[in-house]
């Protein structure tokens, strides 16, 4: 199963396609940030998340997606954007005719470190060792984007278990 895994923004979006190896290894396809420019109006910048999330899909042909859930922001200004850039993760992939999942920073940090409290460092550091990256993956947006899909992928093979035990 191939995941793209979203840390949503308006001014930075990362992504990162991550699929599980028959040997159960994991593996990254592609990752990186979305960038919009900050003098841009807001409109021109959740087109451009559009259309680059899109050319995302359209190249990479995930499975499924994965979003990191907006759980609780002190900046109500900041809070507010970032739902933005959720929502337009979320259309991308229903036009995709992608299913889609959202998890919480604590339930990736609880996934990825065992966790849910790590701290930045820590998230990028088993994400590059689980992924056998050759450099702590940067920015911490790539880092977050690349321990989603990995989540999900374990979230995932968790609830198959369960379902073939029932």
């Amino acid at each position: 199963m191939l995941v793209l895994g979203i840390d949503p923004g308006t001014a930075t979006t990362g992504y990162g396609l991550v699929t599980e190896e028959p040997d159960s290894s994991l593996r990254a396809i592609d990752f990186g940030v979305i960038l919009t420019p900050a003098n841009s109006p807001m409109p021109e910048r959740l087109l451009t998340l559009f259309q680059r999330l899109n050319e995302i899909i359209l190249l990479h042909q995930p499975d499924c997606g994965a979003v990191e859930k907006l759980f609780f922001q002190r900046n109500v200004t900041t809070a507010i954007t970032v739902g933005e850039a959720r929502g337009i993760a979320l259309l991308s992939f229903a036009l995709a005719k992608k299913p889609v999942t959202e998890y919480t920073p604590l339930e990736v940090k609880q996934s990825i470190c065992g966790y849910g409290r790590a701290e930045k460092g820590q998230v990028q550091r088993m994400v590059q060792a689980l992924l056998g990256l050759p450099e702590l993956p940067q920015p911490d947006d790539i880092a977050d984007a690349l321990a989603i899909a990995i989540c999900h992928l374990s979230s995932s093979a968790f609830m198959d278990k369960i379902e073939a035990s029932q």
